[in-house]
């Protein structure tokens, strides 16, 4: 092997200065200065206007409802991410490869088309929606069109971190656990559940976010009703269109408060999870 393959490069420092520079003025002009505009424009006309702002009924109500649809939606979807993940890693049948494929779906679909999808499904005039309507039930321009939609555009982010790490993880733990006299339910939550804690909190606070801050699918089947089915994004677009600056501003640096402590949550998971890997490198030099 040429010894020359082995050197490293080592770029001239005026190089990485210039693409650290450039880095750090794009992340300030894509994030940090909107970030900040935010909270300026919130807070522009002073402390009570913005109070006013987020306690107003309506903003009340968007808050709630947003907030009930989050705690609907991200429980059952850690459920069926953990199903799913353990289906695909832990066995092989027919049809597994177009499974995994139909996962990413939420990823490729537009949001909008998504709820379009949901009207045309569970609309009036649908079979589906007439059937429900006539017993009582209404889907679409209701909570519950909200929550399906807002199910569909969040439910692989569990799976999806959760997939890699099983897989290479593998069942040996699992196996020797069902040898030893353990019950299924013995293993998963002794043996399984430990193992990848870290990476289904991460989906979950990944699902968490999406499921407040979903506009596109939750726009299309919602029917904008005041004070009963705008969540806070939706919130938001009616008070700007109705030049109510301050109080779609004042909504819109709620759910940026909650995407930095989402993100700060995140930083701590990862942090969390190299401690225990160093920790656990540490303790393999020592053995």
């Amino acid at each position: 092997m040429n010894a020359k393959t082995n050197e490293l490069i080592v770029e001239p420092r005026w190089v990485r200065f210039i693409l650290i520079a450039v880095a750090l003025l794009f992340l300030g002009l894509m994030l940090v200065v909107p970030l900040v505009s935010v909270f300026w424009f919130a807070l522009e006309k002073g402390w009570q206007l913005y109070v006013a702002a987020l306690t107003d009924p309506e903003a009340q109500s968007a808050i709630q409802l947003t907030l009930i649809i989050a705690a609907i939606v991200v429980p059952v979807n850690a459920a069926m991410g953990i199903a799913i993940a353990w289906l695909l890693t832990r066995f092989d049948f027919r049809g597994k490869q177009f499974l995994t494929t139909l996962l990413d779906l939420p990823f490729s679909v537009s949001p909008v088309v998504a709820g379009l999808m949901f009207v045309l499904l569970f609309g009036a005039h649908s079979l589906v929606g007439g059937w429900l309507e006539a017993h009582g039930v209404q889907v679409i321009f209701a909570i519950p069109g909200m929550v399906l939609a807002t199910l569909f555009v969040t439910f692989p982010f569990v799976a999806r971190e959760l997939i890699p790490l099983m897989q290479s993880q593998g069942d040996s733990e699992e196996q020797a656990a069902l040898i030893l006299g353990a019950s299924g339910w013995q293993m998963f939550w002794r043996v399984t559940l430990p193992n990848i804690k870290w990476a289904l909190l991460y989906g979950i606070i990944l699902t968490n976010a999406r499921a407040m801050g979903e506009f596109g699918a939750v726009s299309m089947v919602s029917g904008h009703i005041r004070g009963e089915t705008n969540t806070m994004p939706l919130l938001v677009e009616i008070l700007y269109n109705e030049y109510n600056f301050v109080g779609a501003f004042a909504v819109s640096s709620l759910l940026a408060l909650l995407a930095l402590l989402t993100l700060l949550l995140q930083n701590l998971l990862n942090w969390r999870q190299q401690r225990l890997l160093a920790a656990a490198k540490r303790d393999v030099r020592a053995a």
